[in-house]
């Protein structure tokens, strides 16, 4: 499948909450045409009411072969809304889901075992173009679909293909769920910050700019994370006296986020059962 026939057959939102806003707003910008997109989502933005008004369908009637489906609804609300969709399982629509948590299985089983079904997991960097979005498709899907769908996905960032589905659960835990560990770091550094008796205004701005920059030069240096620690560690330095204290394999951060990551994929395991 090519990207012309999402302009001439359609694309389908189904729920288009932050993530599907900020995928909706790249592949805008990026020229797909507002009529070749139908949304459905019960509580649409006043941005969504917008662009109904510029040729989005918004809560119509939707096309018979619509080229792709989005499938971006809360998984609480995914046994309600996708059966809304049957008609369309079983035929060359595919369906792309960036639902947390819900299993290729669970589209086969609703919508047919015919259905192309890419399951993704973005991470909400996406909303500024920043995201990675791990993918894999089922054997109904052929390398243009896969295509297909990292070039939508690319809108919002990075992608990369799984090797197989059991590797989602560690995928959610590490860059799913990367960014709220990232934002406690932020709180909890400048919480330090502002213990040492910096003014909480400047120990936030401090903290943001510190842990953002750091996250932008480990993307951007030809070394390794390791190789970066290394190099702004001075011997017997103020770096180093607090890494000994970080990366104690005990009590610091090599135990303690394993820990988490393993929590958060125990638990979309269990949410995928």
């Amino acid at each position: 499948m090519k990207s012309s026939d999402i302009a001439r057959r359609g694309l389908v939102l189904l729920g288009c909450g932050k993530m599907g806003s900020a995928m909706l707003q790249g592949w805008l910008s990026e020229g797909l045409p507002a009529n070749s997109v139908w949304v459905n989502d019960p509580y649409p933005s006043n941005w969504l009411k917008e662009l109904a008004g510029t040729g989005l369908h918004l809560n119509e009637i939707l096309p018979l072969d619509p080229a792709i489906v989005l499938v971006a609804v809360k998984p609480q609300m995914m046994a309600e809304a996708l059966p809304t969709l049957l008609a369309l399982g079983n035929g060359t629509t595919i369906f792309l889901s960036v639902a947390a948590g819900t299993p290729i299985s669970f589209y086969e089983e609703t919508l047919g075992s015919e259905t192309p079904v890419i399951r993704a997991m973005p991470n909400t960097p996406a909303a500024i173009g920043r995201g990675i979005t791990a993918l894999i498709g089922n054997d109904k899907t052929d390398e243009a679909d896969i295509v297909l769908a990292e070039t939508l996905l690319s809108a919002v960032g990075q992608t990369l293909r799984l090797e197989n589905e059991t590797q989602m659960d560690a995928v959610t835990a590490v860059s799913g769920s990367g960014p709220a560990y990232v934002f406690h770091l932020i709180e909890t550094l400048a919480a330090a910050g502002e213990a040492e008796g910096l003014p909480t205004d400047l120990a936030m701005a401090l903290a943001k700019a510190t842990v953002g920059g750091a996250g932008q030069l480990a993307e951007d240096a030809p070394e390794d994370p390791a190789q970066l620690r290394v190099n702004v560690t001075s011997p017997a330095g103020t770096t180093a006296a607090a890494l000994e204290v970080l990366m104690n394999p005990d009590t610091g951060f090599p135990a303690l986020l394993r820990k988490a990551v393993k929590a958060a994929a125990d638990r979309s395991r269990e949410l995928g059962a």
